[in-house]
């Protein structure tokens, strides 16, 4: 891979590690109620990927389904998450995205799983507990984050299954995948969350920056270039390149959220990319494989 193309793809694992703290910052210090900030970004996706809605897929129900998984629901259930652990904790948990994807794959699609990348799957979830098993890491609601977080890695692994099976271009995928989100998120957050409209009018400007950011720089750019990058490397040299996206969290944490990062944090983040790492290089006959580490769209 040129340098060029290297440095671009590290500004795109960047872009997703701020989406990361951005998003902390919304529903945790501004408080926007986070059901309906997925709702809001997902709206303002579906606005601008609207020419892509066309034509109507005939498998529709499946497609709303699977990309709902890997779009809105993941990033609904990430959120929650985000208002009580910190951005670096919640980007380990997520590299369990990618053992549970394989899991999942055994079990729905017939996959095979040799011992090297069962080896990388014990690795990863080894990792996963390392990093999370202080028992200071579960106190004051921060462990019910941590299992929100969790359960975002599994919703997002289970769509990541299916999805290859869907014969749409990533556009598409992204615009209904916003669409049937925004459609199922608003209504639950307007009954499930207080006054959400005006916890998030008071958010102001902010509000409107962070969504631009993550609508359109994220879901838009951010993934348009990384699908297109795939068409360009192949998938075992693109792949394992965006473990770049924990470590530049992890940092970004640090230096904006102020997120105390332990050694065993860091001990067990290690851990467990090593073991996605192993994963990634195997070859797969089911898995669209670069979704194993960026399950959502």
């Amino acid at each position: 891979m040129p340098l060029r193309s290297f440095l671009l793809f590290a500004a795109i694992c960047l872009v997703w590690a701020m989406n990361m703290v951005v998003s902390r910052v919304m529903v945790e210090d501004l408080a926007v109620p986070p059901l309906f900030y997925a709702a809001l970004r997902s709206g303002l996706g579906a606005v601008v990927l609207l020419p892509w809605l066309r034509p109507v897929p005939a498998n529709l129900l499946k497609v709303l389904l699977v990309t709902f998984a890997t779009s809105g629901g993941a990033f609904a259930l990430l959120f929650m998450g985000l208002r009580t652990t910190s951005p670096s904790a919640a980007s380990v948990i997520g590299l369990s995205a990618a053992p549970l994807t394989v899991l999942f794959a055994v079990l729905f699609l017939g996959e095979r799983v040799h011992w090297r990348r069962a080896v990388g799957i014990a690795l990863a979830f080894t990792g996963v507990v390392v990093a999370v098993a202080d028992p200071a890491g579960w106190r004051g609601g921060a462990g019910e984050g941590l299992l929100l977080v969790l359960a975002s890695a599994v919703v997002g692994a289970l769509g990541a299954v299916f999805i290859k099976q869907l014969p749409l271009s990533p556009l598409r995928l992204q615009a209904w995948g916003t669409l049937g989100s925004v459609t199922m998120l608003l209504p639950l957050s307007l009954v499930l969350e207080d006054t959400p409209v005006a916890a998030s009018l008071a958010a102001g400007w902010e509000l409107v920056a962070a969504l631009l950011f993550s609508g359109l720089v994220v879901s838009v750019g951010a993934h348009t270039l990384y699908f297109r990058m795939l068409q360009r490397f192949d998938a075992n040299l693109v792949a394992p390149l965006t473990l770049m996206t924990p470590v530049f969290t992890i940092v970004l944490g640090v230096v904006i959220t102020g997120d105390a990062v332990s050694l065993r944090l860091l001990a067990g983040g290690a851990i467990a990319a090593a073991g996605v790492l192993v994963i990634l290089v195997r070859p797969s006959r089911a898995l669209f494989k670069p979704l194993l580490v960026r399950p959502r769209l």
